[in-house]
């Protein structure tokens, strides 16, 4: 006969060294830091203050709570009509089934916080100092418009576990101490801990990354994320593609055959790495079907007026024309041109959509669960009076249950085929890979083709992708993805190993 386990309820928190929030001292400790300034980022936290939803979910949850604090827009619906990040959103840069039995690493969570739409500094301890981190905790302690995670290991509070996240709500400058909200509330409490002890937490070096760990500061984006196009490193490719755009392309122009620009866009396509349309996506507009009926409400039409306006700008840029020609000139082009995924139609990529978005919308995404979508239907409609937009409706199966789901998509004022060339069953109502593929270039950083030998090829190429006089919007879509590529070059220097192995977070 099997006994039943009893299972555990909380831990006690060992104290010294750690000091109970709730407690006669740690009140009194929160009253002094109040009275000194030091406790203004308190408050937007802990309105935001949640329990991670699994055992090796600490940053998961560390990073919803700081995102919903800086009130940064997560651009997709979390259940019903709102928009709000939860740990099961945030699965850009691994599967959360991943996340769920191994925890996050450090460097991945940098690159979650970036997809998110978030302005990063990542600090391991090796790359700063107990002096800077303490200015860190009293800049975010003294404002809410920042934040800071930190990546500990909790033996050096002499509490059971390993690696943990969670983020910083305060500072108390006269005995310096942090105050930790312990997003494991199932195990401690809120507490505080001396600042010094912290940092040698933080200093401690992860056995299976050979890396110390170190803290996030997180703070709301000077512009907003991007609106069509994001980069995803969330299939394992993405370091060998990022590894190409930005070691291997700058290298392929510098032949001395790259004569003109068809010639550059050649030698760039050619090589692409497999997986690579895993690497860059277009940001699609999802809900269930029954949440909009045939109405788009205001917001849902402004965000689709925007994603039309970028794709319309990006096929008016010259470089656009450029990579319509040279998909155009392939033979057997739509079997032999650079291909961003295994569907060339929209029906496919719709049916693929669709049963995506059903796992957003069911918030478990990257799990094993299988969705298949049984039907898609592509209509126009003439919402609100305004002009027609393009929806993708889905019915999706999983098991017993089945789900209608509703994709908007941004159209285009060009009908073009999946080459770019003419007209087609496309139709020009997605982002296709020639808008994709010029997106990409432009985001490139303007020293890719520093090493182009012909000096007039050299100067039309940075006239071709220079963002002095791109429009605004596209200007800011560009910076975006240039950015994002600058995030994963370092990640993928800075010691590669650390993005495949994981640092086991336990609570």
């Amino acid at each position: 006969m099997k006994m039943a386990m009893a299972g555990l309820y909380k831990r006690v928190l060992p104290s010294p060294p750690a000091v109970d929030f709730a407690s006669s001292d740690g009140k009194q400790l929160f009253i002094e830091a109040i009275q000194n300034g030091t406790m203004e980022g308190f408050y937007k936290l802990i309105s935001y203050f949640q329990t991670q939803s699994e055992p090796a979910y600490c940053g998961l949850a560390s990073l919803s709570m700081v995102l919903n604090a800086l009130a940064i827009d997560p651009g997709r619906k979390w259940k019903g009509p709102w928009r709000w990040f939860d740990e099961s959103m945030l699965d850009c840069c691994e599967p959360l089934e991943k996340v769920k039995e191994k925890g996050i690493s450090f460097g991945k969570l940098v690159c979650l916080a970036h997809c998110a739409g978030a302005k990063v500094q990542a600090f391991r301890t090796n790359q700063s100092s107990l002096d800077d981190f303490r200015k860190f905790v009293v800049r975010c302690s003294t404002s809410d418009d920042c934040h800071i995670i930190s990546s500990c290991h909790r033996a050096t509070f002499k509490q059971t576990g390993t690696g943990h996240f969670s983020p910083i709500g305060g500072y108390h400058a006269g005995r310096d101490m942090a105050l930790i909200l312990d997003v494991a509330r199932f195990k401690y409490p809120p507490h505080w801990v001396p600042l010094r002890l912290l940092w040698e937490a933080m200093e401690s070096v992860d056995e299976a990354t050979r890396q110390c760990r170190g803290f996030l500061l997180i703070s709301r984006p000077h512009r907003d994320p991007g609106l069509l196009y994001t980069l995803s490193c969330k299939h394992e490719s993405w370091v060998k593609v990022a590894k190409y755009l930005t070691d291997d392309v700058p290298n392929l122009v510098k032949t001395d055959d790259v004569k003109d620009v068809h010639k550059v866009l050649s030698v760039v396509f050619s090589s692409l790495p497999s997986h690579f349309g895993e690497f860059i996506k277009w940001i699609a507009e999802v809900r269930r079907r029954e949440d909009g009926g045939q109405n788009l409400s205001l917001e849902e039409n402004g965000r689709l007026s925007l994603k039309e306006e970028v794709l319309k700008q990006v096929q008016e840029t010259g470089l656009f024309k450029h990579v319509v020609a040279f998909l155009s000139s392939l033979t057997l082009c739509c079997r032999n041109a650079p291909t961003l995924s295994d569907e060339n139609n929209l029906p496919d990529i719709a049916a693929t959509v669709c049963c995506q978005g059903a796992e957003l919308l069911s918030g478990s995404f990257g799990s094993s669960e299988r969705y298949c979508c049984q039907e898609t239907c592509i209509r126009r409609l003439r919402a609100n009076g305004d002009k027609p937009i393009t929806l993708v409706s889905g019915t999706v199966v999983n098991g017993s249950s089945e789900q209608g789901v509703d994709v908007l998509v941004p159209s285009c004022p060009n009908k073009l085929n999946c080459c770019g060339s003419g007209p087609s069953n496309c139709n020009g109502i997605y982002p296709a890979g020639n808008d994709v593929l010029t997106a990409l270039l432009l985001a490139l950083p303007p020293e890719t083709w520093r090493g182009i030998k012909d000096e007039k090829l050299l100067n039309e190429m940075y006239s071709l992708v220079s963002t002095e006089n791109l429009p605004i919007l596209l200007q800011e879509e560009v910076l975006h993805l240039r950015r994002q590529l600058h995030i994963l070059k370092k990640c993928q220097e800075n010691k590669y190993n650390q993005q495949q192995e994981m640092i086991q977070q336990n609570g």
